[in-house]
């Protein structure tokens, strides 16, 4: 049960409560659950199994599940976990949002989010939400982890619960729902629909992101891995399904635009939530929720990097925590500061924004093609048939799909995302955040993720020549 729950935990975050009905909105509304439905379950739920399967096997970080499957394969889990860390720091920043909004709701101020940014507040909540994150993880996993997401996960299915029994009493309630299951089969032949449901699907579920493989080491053998997977993705369908049937009769009861993104959460809905019967209520257990499931992906993103680290130079666990931490304030404040008084930007473009566009997409993606390649074509099939319970049936037809139909997909979709020039908001943390150009998103690409591998080539080359300098000294 505590593994369900902080797997759910890393899965149920800012892409279920607003990100989805975002997407949903920008893509045609039901018609979009078609793409989505099959992107779940015959894409991502394939790699969750293989993904939690591999770390079981393993039984150690990101790091040693890729070594174990080729002699320098480690660099590529040194890569997905500065992949996932960098995500994380602007992850954070948003985060902080939702908690500001969430401790100004309880004491019945109303934010505006323009005013919000262009005040200090930002800067101080994305500490407090780096401070809390690094604290929880110090803890370890069924201290710290697993006891927070006991806890957490419960709660947040009830605030949205709650939420969707208020949401029955509003007079859009009809219409929203009418919205978010009424497909309009049309719209079904752009690809940017399929992309945008496959982006949507693989950040909602954190596959390729090395969360999954992390916590599979934890993961007891006695557990059966397919049916444990089937569960964590149900109920983060449900939880981004009923986030719909919070957000829509919202819109639709007070008229407004169900396409917007971001604006959606920290500056639509406020304004309605500042009229409506109980909103002040509405208002409190809506951002709280979203803070709540906000922090428990931003722990499982972190424990990646402090297994990573504490496996690789043997350091304790508190104090890999206050490294990584303390490197998060840091690589995080730029993000911060764009959406702050400070302003900070880049050729014009916010920080945070460019992080989105570049590493938040095609980091993403090429960390989920790395993931699945790695894992799908260097996994042993008797260890990994043992692994979901020996059925021979189930792991035929997953290994199928996660050898030779998500890898093209991955690819398809990563070199059409920069051949189309074109955006495509259901792979960006932000929804609605500028289009920056494919040129400016490969340049900003190459430097974050250049200065990554750089970073990550000197580490391991110290390492080894600490080893052999150790060695001689023997």
């Amino acid at each position: 049960m505590g593994f369900i729950l902080a797997a759910i935990g890393s899965a149920v975050g800012i892409g279920n409560i607003w990100r989805f009905p975002s997407v949903v909105g920008q893509n045609g509304g039901g018609a979009y659950l078609v793409p989505y439905l099959i992107a779940v379950f015959l894409c991502a739920f394939p790699l969750m199994v293989l993904e939690v399967a591999v770390g079981r096997t393993s039984g150690g970080s990101l790091i040693s599940a890729f070594r174990a499957r080729g002699t320098y394969l480690h660099i590529a889990g040194w890569f997905v976990t500065a992949v996932i860390f960098l995500i994380l720091s602007y992850y954070l920043a948003v985060t902080g949002w939702s908690f500001a909004y969430a401790v100004f709701s309880a004491v019945g101020i109303d934010l505006v989010f323009g005013e919000f940014t262009g005040s200090p507040l930002p800067l101080l909540f994305f500490l407090l939400s780096v401070l809390i994150t690094g604290a929880i993880v110090s803890f370890g996993v069924r201290s710290g982890i697993e006891r927070i997401s006991r806890f957490l996960i419960p709660l947040c299915l009830i605030l949205l619960i709650g939420l969707v029994a208020f949401s029955l009493t509003l007079g859009g309630f009809q219409d929203g729902l009418k919205y978010l299951f009424t497909p309009d089969f049309a719209v079904l032949s752009s690809p940017f629909i399929w992309a945008a449901a496959l982006g949507q699907a693989f950040f909602s579920l954190s596959v390729g992101e090395g969360i999954l493989t992390t916590y599979g080491a934890y993961l007891d053998r006695s557990v059966r891995i397919p049916s444990t997977m089937l569960i964590v993705a149900l109920a983060d369908l449900s939880v981004s399904l009923m986030a719909g049937l919070v957000i829509f009769p919202v819109v639709f009861t007070f008229g407004l635009e169900p396409s917007l993104g971001a604006q959606l959460a920290f500056s639509t809905l406020p304004r309605a939530f500042q009229i409506m019967p109980l909103g002040r209520v509405f208002s409190l257990a809506f951002f709280a929720l979203l803070f709540f499931a906000a922090l428990t992906s931003a722990i499982s993103m972190l424990e990646v990097a402090v297994a990573a680290l504490v496996e690789s130079i043997s350091v304790a666990r508190w104090k890999a925590a206050l490294i990584l931490t303390a490197l998060l304030l840091l690589v995080g404040l730029p993000s911060a500061m764009s959406y702050s008084s400070a302003g900070w930007t880049i050729v014009g473009t916010r920080i945070l924004d460019l992080l989105d566009e570049s590493v938040g997409t095609l980091g993403l993606i090429l960390s989920a093609i790395l993931t699945s390649i790695v894992f799908a074509w260097r996994n042993e099939t008797e260890v990994f048939r043992r692994e979901i319970g020996g059925d021979r049936w189930i792991d035929g037809k997953i290994r199928g799909l996660y050898r030779y139909a998500i890898p093209p997909v991955l690819i398809f979709v990563f070199v059409y995302r920069i051949l189309a020039d074109r955006d495509i908001p259901a792979l960006h943390l932000l929804p609605d955040i500028p289009f920056i150009g494919t040129v400016m998103m490969l340049a900003a690409a190459l430097l974050f993720m250049g200065a990554i591998l750089a970073a990550i080539l000197l580490f391991c080359w110290g390492r080894e020549c600490r080893r052999r300098g150790w060695r001689r000294q023997r």
